[in-house]
């Protein structure tokens, strides 16, 4: 077998203990094979064989997703799939040339179930319109694919169509064997509640909003964000989802504004003035994702986001570092 074929099998089963391991072999298999990566290290005059601890190694600036294919061993296949960020015409996209469409979506759907359950327990429905207009996204990918894999006869989507999505959590709440999940993008999840407040139909949902204004409204910080979706949906928690184009893995809170990741998804944390200093104890910076999914683009990503640890492994996502593009999928400021 393959490095990637050996590494693929084993990701289901990585543990808290077992994955730094994994990301270290890993980390020296796309510092060889993965072009964009080998050349940003060299340019560093770093020697991948030198580094032995998850916090000395270099991650690459998530801009490279916007400038350069990155792939490792990009002559060994072609993208089956590509996702793009969500932007306007003005701002250039991040793409993530995707080698197998399946191995994220069921990645996606196991750390689904390793949170909530199996998806056969729920019905999924969605208003994300941005996303469903610019085409290409992950999230949308990975909602389709929960809809499918639910059982559930409802179509997941409803754009801009709330009477629609109203009569559809309506039938949902009908099935008692069903928790009812209904996932938005941030002003979208505003709009529904202000033209709906009070309707028998926004109640009793499981509430899960992906952040992002998309330009259409004012920015909020999450806890205004969250406390008038509370009123709108009678709810005393609103989960949240993190993840971006970038990323094959997900992390979710679950009304607390902590987020948690599987072993499969690792949290570092940098000074946000010097990109090199990372360090497992430090409580607050920004972000460096391990992402053990990112088997054939690159693992180890320098993010924009800001945030502070817990001591359960868990964290809160502040906001953005200053001078950063805006980008959908990410948790609100």
């Amino acid at each position: 077998m393959s490095f990637r074929d050996d590494f693929l099998s084993a990701l289901p089963t990585l543990t808290e203990a077992t994955a730094p391991a994994a990301a270290l072999g890993l980390f020296r298999y796309q510092a060889e094979h993965c072009g964009p990566y080998r050349e940003y290290l060299q340019a560093l005059g770093r020697n991948p064989q030198t580094v032995t601890r998850l916090e000395d190694i270099p991650f690459l600036p998530i801009e490279f997703f916007k400038t350069h294919s990155v792939r490792t061993d990009a002559a060994e296949w072609e993208p089956q799939e590509t996702f793009l960020s969500s932007g306007t015409t003005q701002q250039q996209r991040s793409h993530h040339f995707v080698r197998d469409p399946q191995l994220y979506r069921q990645h996606a759907a196991r750390i689904f179930e390793h949170y909530y359950g199996p998806l056969t327990s729920w019905t999924i429905l969605a208003l994300l319109p941005s996303y469903l207009e610019q085409g290409q996204s992950s999230l949308v990918a990975m909602v389709d694919y929960f809809a499918q894999q639910s059982g559930q006869y409802q179509g997941a989507f409803f754009l801009h169509n709330h009477k629609a999505l109203l009569a559809a959590l309506r039938e949902a709440q009908r099935d008692a064997s069903r928790q009812v999940l209904l996932i938005g993008v941030s002003y979208a999840l505003l709009d529904l509640v202000e033209a709906y407040a009070g309707n028998p139909a926004l109640q009793g949902l499981t509430v899960l909003e992906t952040g992002g204004m998309k330009g259409r409204r004012r920015e909020m910080i999450r806890e205004e964000l969250h406390e008038e979706l509370r009123k709108g949906f009678g709810t005393i928690d609103i989960h949240s989802e993190y993840g971006m184009t970038e990323l094959l893995g997900q992390a979710y809170s679950f009304g607390d504004g902590r987020f948690h990741a599987p072993p499969q998804l690792q949290i570092l944390l940098r000074d946000p003035s010097d990109p090199f200093s990372v360090s497992a104890s430090r409580e607050a910076g920004a972000i460096n994702i391990i992402d053990l999914a990112n088997v054939d683009s690159c693992a180890f990503i320098e993010t924009k986001d800001l945030a502070r640890m817990h001591p359960d492994g868990s964290f809160e996502v502040l906001g953005r570092l200053d001078n950063s593009d805006i980008r959908g999928c990410n948790q609100m400021v």
